[in-house]
């Protein structure tokens, strides 16, 4: 913990050089919004600057690691800023942090200033592209960035300007070619994964942010294809005469991927070995007696000599000791102390500290999206097309609910009305309304993937937690009904059910229920637990409970009453289910006895499967739909309460109270979003 509170050195006294270097900063400010903006206001370009910036991890109850360690830098418009580092050494972290999207078991203390100001950037003027490519992979290229742009663009855009922004912005990024191909996934290929990296930074600066944060937009991608995806994320200012400023976490880039960058900021366990112009940092290594050999990517060589994971040892160089083994660990305390105690540390926090002087004439006027009825029309519309393609969504689920409808309704074919059809009428009720709907639960790796994208476009700010839930309750609606009515007529017919169009009609409206309650419930277990495996496990067993105390399989008069019959007996939607289909099914109906009696349905209901008669069997419908709706919302609820939840837990973690705490929150109530600064 010493080592936390360790004093920065101080930025050496401003002299009136300083204040013409400020002065100079000023005008670049003026001209560059003159000139970009045609007199805008807002056109501001971006001035980022960090100061010892600590950021805690809690690993126990009462134990903390430090990620980073008083780390200081800037970011300047029109410059590409790398951060490089091995595995763990905290780049991630440092643009998670600048980006406001550290996670709720971490603590941040430091000062993050947007051109001197600790102020929250308005939606739009900030983008931040993240390492997964979360992206619906049924649309082509053209209809995933089209569909961004009417989200993402305010309603006084026409569609055609949004259309023209959508198409520059594909050609800006290279992928006129590809403009007709689908994304591609699971059994449909598509684009490669350089331009489905593309296609995600295309998404994000539609609405021409001045700062873009990238997470490592080359991982997983070759030489040639990390490139070409750098070499236009560097070129973006010379096609739409945007001061960008860029900030960048990267692996290891090639020898022609680092000429690309301006600065370099190199870390190693959360400190800084280096952080200045890139073309200098090789020298920097040079001058402490680690030259790079001839021939060799000197990003390679910078990462291997402080990368201390394989415990591997240094050679020192002819003009400091000869080929002197020394340990890596001693390397990086070498660099460390070097970087700390050179010119160029105190340049940075002299640079540092006159652009934290530098104010900017005037705020950051917040830029709108699109009004909320016409998010939740292109969110449905999107939806409806992603459902209407993706085979797995609903159409294989649909050939296994018909071929299931066969089956049973051939098992139970033409049931009379004689004293064996009694047990198997309520057989097939039960078996409609369970394990006919269980088959829902197929529908949830579809579901985990529409929450992936969700997540990504909502730490963005692209649209509302409503919005999302409307489209994706409108868009699913066509293809649920044709889940339900057509396996629900094959089996109700051949099995020879009630005669009647409101019996029909009452049969599959219970089916239809049943269903969009299953999905709905996975679609909570979806925002839960984003995990395939653990997520069918939890809604298998949450269903598994339901269907067992519903009252078919035990009678509502035999389930024990503590916990199961009350509540659980009358929270699982299954029992209204099971009395609205038997109440359909019996009541008008008589049945021969062995004996030659006869005996009603009202009568079965009440003494065979203790239904409740004194209510109408459309009550029970009406109690499905209203859980529909509970669900619906508490899908909402529970996606909207994480967002809320997050910051407020982060905010009872101890922190040590010698530094001062700063925040992230957004302040318009979203989840923490890269660009949202309450410091």
């Amino acid at each position: 913990m010493d080592s936390h509170n360790e004093a920065i050195p101080h930025a050496p006294t401003r002299s009136d050089s300083d204040d013409d270097v400020i002065v100079t900063v000023m005008e670049a400010l003026n001209i560059s919004r003159r000139s970009n903006s045609g007199g805008r206001e807002e056109e501001v370009p971006i001035y980022m600057t960090w100061k010892d910036i600590w950021v805690r991890a809690w690993v126990g109850k009462n134990e903390s690691k430090s990620i980073l360690e008083g780390l200081t830098g800037y970011a300047k418009p029109g410059q590409l800023l790398a951060i490089m580092g091995p595995s763990g050494s905290g780049k991630s972290t440092l643009l998670d942090a600048l980006g406001g999207r550290l996670s709720s078991n971490t603590r941040q203390t430091g000062e993050i200033l947007i051109n001197g100001h600790k102020q929250s950037l308005a939606y739009g003027t900030t983008a931040y592209v993240t390492q997964d490519d979360s992206l619906i992979t049924s649309l082509t290229v053209r209809e995933a960035v089209y569909y961004s742009a009417q989200l993402q663009l305010p309603d006084s855009m026409s569609k055609a300007e949004k259309k023209e922004r959508a198409e520059f912005t594909i050609r800006e990024m290279g992928l006129q070619d590809a403009i007709n191909t689908r994304i591609g996934g699971w059994g449909c290929k598509g684009i490669s994964g350089g331009q489905k990296r593309r296609v995600s930074i295309c998404i994000e600066i539609l609405t021409r942010p001045r700062l873009l944060f990238l997470d490592e937009p080359t991982s997983g991608l070759d030489s040639a294809a990390s490139y070409y995806v750098m070499k236009r994320i560097k070129s973006l200012d010379h096609k739409d005469g945007i001061q960008r400023t860029i900030i960048a976490s990267i692996h290891q880039p090639s020898a022609e991927v680092f000429q690309f960058f301006d600065n370099l900021c190199l870390l190693s366990a959360g400190k800084t070995v280096y952080f200045g112009p890139a073309s200098d940092a090789i020298q920097f290594f040079a001058s402490n007696g680690f030259p790079c050999p001839a021939l060799q990517n000197p990003s390679d060589h910078m990462l291997k000599t402080i990368n201390k994971d394989f415990d591997q040892e240094n050679e020192l160089g002819p003009d400091d000791g000869g080929n002197g083994i020394i340990p890596t660990e001693e390397v990086i305390r070498i660099l460390v102390n070097s970087y700390n105690s050179s010119e160029m540390n105190q340049q940075v926090q002299a640079e540092v500290a006159m652009l934290s002087e530098t104010e900017s004439i005037c705020q950051d006027k917040k830029r709108s999206h699109a009004g909320f009825i016409s998010q939740c029309i292109v969110l449905s519309k999107r939806s409806f097309i992603n459902m209407f393609r993706d085979l797995g969504y609903y159409w294989i689920r649909l050939v296994a609910y018909m071929g299931m409808a066969i089956c049973l309704g051939t098992v139970f074919y033409d049931i009379r009305t004689t004293n064996n059809s009694i047990k198997d009428r309520g057989s097939f009720l039960t078996f409609v309304s369970t394990f006919m709907t269980f088959m829902s639960i197929g529908g949830f790796p579809s579901f985990v993937e529409d929450m992936k994208v969700f997540e990504r476009e909502r730490l963005n700010g692209h649209y509302g937690v409503c919005a999302f839930v409307i489209g994706n309750t409108f868009s699913g609606i066509p293809f649920v009904l044709l889940v339900s009515l057509i396996p629900g007529i094959i089996a109700y017919y051949l099995a020879g059910l009630q005669h009647g169009y409101e019996h029909v009609l009452y049969f599959l409206s219970v089916l239809l229920s049943c269903v969009m309650l299953v999905e709905s419930l996975m679609m909570i277990i979806a925002a839960i637990v984003p995990n395939y495996l653990l997520g069918i496990m939890t809604g298998s067993a949450i269903q598994g409970l339901m269907i067992l105390l519903a009252g078919f399989f035990k009678l509502p008069s035999d389930i024990p009453r503590p916990l199961w019959k009350y509540p659980l007996h009358y929270i699982a939607f299954h029992r209204y289910a099971f009395q609205g289909l038997f109440k359909n099914e019996f009541q008008g109906l008589k049945f021969g006895t062995k004996n030659n009696n006869v005996i009603t349905g009202e009568e079965i209901l009440r003494d065979t499967f203790e239904v409740d008669n004194s209510y109408s069997k459309w009550v029970d419908l009406s109690v499905l739909v209203g859980m529909l709706v509970l669900y619906r919302v508490l899908f909402l609820v529970i996606i909207k309460g994480t967002e809320k939840v997050k910051p407020f837990v982060a905010s009872f973690k101890l922190v040590s109270p010698k530094k001062t705490i700063h925040v992230m929150e957004n302040p318009n109530a979203t989840p923490p979003t890269h660009g949202h600064y309450l410091l």
